[in-house]
This record gives C-alpha cells, sequence and structure tokens, in this order.
C-alpha cells in the first residue's frame, strides 16, 4: 500500500523514529539535573542551599542588604571602656551588667560576659527578665529594677551628658548605658571589628551589578564609619528589627529583587520578608538559621560572590539545555517526517545521545569554585 508516495512500512519506520524523538527526556532533565549539580556544587563549597527556588531566586537580585554586626563584622565585640557616673562603682556596674547579660546571647551580651568572667565578678540571681526588641535588657537583681541599653531607651527619663557617647561613636565605638530605676549607673564602651574578606566582597559584589546596603541598629556614626570603611552604597542606622523589614519592602514595592545577609534574632523578619534570606551559620542564631533560604556555614561571607556566580551560571547552563534540547527535537522531529534520519539517528541524537549531553553540561556545574 502506497500513502503520499510511500510505502505504508516506510510511515510505519518515520513514525518509530519520530517517536523516539520525541520523547522528553532532554527537555525534562534540563532543569532538574543542573539544578541539583548546582546545589551539590554549592554545598561542597560551604553554602547550604534549601531548595532550586532560591537559586534562580538569587540570580536576579540587584540589591543585597546587610547587616552589620556579626556579618559585615566579626561580631566578636571587646569592651574598650567603662566609665562610672553617680558615684557607683566599677565593681558594681560589672556586676549588674553581667548578671543583666548572662541572661542573653546576643553579641554584646558575649563581650560583657567574657570581661566580667576575667575580672572575676560574681554574679547575681536576674528576676523578671525581658529583651527589649532592639533597644537593651532589664531585670529585677536584689528587689531593683536593672536597665542595659542604648542611649535611646534612656533618653525621656534619665538625666545624662551625650558628650561620652559622641566620643565613643566618633571612634566607631558601641555605647551602651546601665542605670537602675533613678539614675544612670555608668557607661561601657565596646568595639567590633570589621571581617577581613568583606571590602573585597563588597567590591566584587558592586562590579557583578549588586547595589550594597547596611541595615543596623548602631549609631550613626558608627554606621558610616563602617561604611565607608567597607565600600558600601548606602547605610542606614539606629533600626528597630520592624524598620529593617520595611526597608526591605521598599525595594520589593519597586518591583527590585532583594537578598538579606544577617546572623541574629533581630534579623529574621527581614531574612524572611526578602526574595532570598542568607544566614551566617555558623555564628547564626538558629531562628536566623531557621528563616533563611541559604546559609552560609562557615561564616566566610566572601562566599557571597560564589553563591551569585554558581546561581547565574546555573541559570545559564539550565537556559543551555533547555534551547539545545528543543531545538535538536523540533529540528530532527521535521527532518524523520521528511525521511532524512533514520532509527540510529535518532536514539543516538534525539535522545539518548541528547539525554547524555543535557547532563553532561549539568555537571560542569559541580566544579564550579
Amino acid at each position: 500500500m502506497v500513502f503520499f508516495g510511500q510505502f505504508l512500512d516506510e510511515w510505519v519506520y518515520r513514525a518509530l523514529v519520530l517517536l523516539i524523538i520525541s520523547c522528553p527526556c532532554a527537555f525534562l532533565l534540563s532543569t532538574p539535573v543542573a539544578m541539583v549539580s548546582g546545589i551539590t556544587a554549592s554545598t561542597k563549597n560551604g553554602v547550604l542551599i534549601k531548595g532550586s527556588r532560591y537559586v534562580e531566586e538569587m540570580s536576579k537580585i540587584k540589591v543585597m542588604v546587610f547587616d552589620k554586626t556579626g556579618t559585615l563584622t566579626q561580631g566578636n565585640l571587646e569592651l574598650t571602656d567603662i566609665i562610672t557616673m553617680n558615684n557607683y562603682s566599677k565593681a558594681e556596674i560589672l556586676r549588674v551588667a553581667g548578671s543583666l547579660e548572662s541572661n542573653s546571647n546576643h553579641p554584646i551580651a558575649n563581650a560583657i560576659s567574657s570581661y566580667v568572667e576575667g575580672e572575676g565578678v560574681k554574679l547575681s540571681e536576674v528576676k523578671d527578665f525581658k529583651s527589649i526588641t532592639g533597644n537593651g535588657i532589664k531585670g529585677t537583681i536584689d528587689n531593683t529594677i536593672y536597665i542595659l541599653g542604648k542611649k535611646n531607651l534612656f533618653r525621656n527619663e534619665y538625666t545624662f551628658s551625650e558628650t561620652t557617647i559622641r566620643e565613643f561613636e566618633d571612634q566607631g565605638k558601641t555605647a551602651i548605658l546601665v542605670a537602675n530605676e533613678t539614675e544612670i549607673l555608668g557607661l561601657i564602651g565596646m568595639r567590633d571589628t570589621v571581617r577581613v574578606a568583606s571590602k573585597n566582597t563588597i567590591s566584587k559584589l558592586k562590579s557583578s551589578g549588586i547595589k550594597t546596603v547596611m541595615l543596623t541598629g548602631d549609631n550613626e556614626q558608627t554606621a558610616k564609619t563602617v561604611t565607608d570603611d567597607i565600600g558600601l552604597d548606602e547605610y542606614y542606622a539606629e533600626l528597630l528589627p520592624e524598620d529593617k523589614v520595611k526597608i526591605i519592602e521598599q525595594y520589593l514595592n519597586k518591583g527590585i529583587k532583594v537578598a538579606m545577609v544577617g546572623d541574629g534574632v533581630n534579623d529574621a523578619p527581614a531574612l524572611a520578608r526578602s526574595n532570598v534570606g542568607i544566614a551566617m551559620g555558623a555564628a547564626g542564631s538558629d531562628v536566623a538559621i531557621e528563616t533563611a533560604d541559604i546559609a552560609l556555614m562557615h561564616d566566610d561571607i566572601s562566599k557571597l560572590n560564589y553563591l551569585l556566580n554558581l546561581s547565574r551560571k546555573t541559570m545559564t547552563v539550565v537556559k543551555q539545555n533547555v534551547s539545545v534540547a528543543l531545538i535538536i527535537q523540533v529540528s530532527l522531529s521535521v527532518l524523520a517526517v521528511l525521511g532524512y534520519v533514520s532509527l540510529w539517528m535518532a536514539v543516538t541524537f534525539g535522545d539518548m545521545g541528547l539525554t547524555l549531553a543535557v547532563i553532561l553540561n549539568s555537571l560542569r556545574l559541580v566544579y564550579t569554585k
């Protein structure tokens, strides 16, 4: 029997060839194999990505927002000064501060606790301990309420000179006040150091077309000092956790893709609100790591450049796989109908061969550094 100028067995043969070519294996594997390869590569390099969705989102990021303490800086605050006020002694200030901070895991708490331990100060029991989000802490010691925190916490109800505080801020230090219900006991000054890799990391991100922004609860002068030192594009100082979220939302409302990098409990809302939340894995709080979409397991901030490069390269490979698979299969399908493709060609180039090519192209991502 002859149909359209060809025998029936010829049409059956061409149909089998077309059936093999139309098998969507290569096309369907184009994306998942590339994503798995990218995530595998990142894990080997100390970057834990919680899903392929965040690989794609990371490739679209235009603004990267950073917390300061523990992210751009070491987070290992060093206690540098203790200024006594209202006839209170250094020992009394350390006892109160150390006792209150023993109930917290904030970097400021760690710095004070380490110093107090080194001084051999005996701590007191704290009752009714309370964290004042973004500003400080309070608790009852020996039936007296004590408060420890930033100057904003005391400005309306206490009298104190801001001259010393300004001097600390001009030196890039953080000033912490200690007070009871009626007066200021003293002032504690501490300093953090910028991570060695921060400046180079920021420079590379900017050269990759990423805008860099710092959000911090610290004072204006300290924020400006760190920003100028590292080379950030913008900074926002004296922020509460909800303020950080509002700034993230400002970018999102403009249609700008934002990644947030942080390590603390205070960063969790901003990490959750951004397109991609990135936590400092080793030093970060459990809440930050749980909330984030990506974790830098060794606290190596330079891995951000690797992460950005990997995500962009992964999406490039995905597009290559999809494009090549689609073009080859459509082309071979047309040629198969016209009788120019044999069965072995269909298997080699249209099915198994194309599938292997897609897989091998994706596996290149595993060696991305």
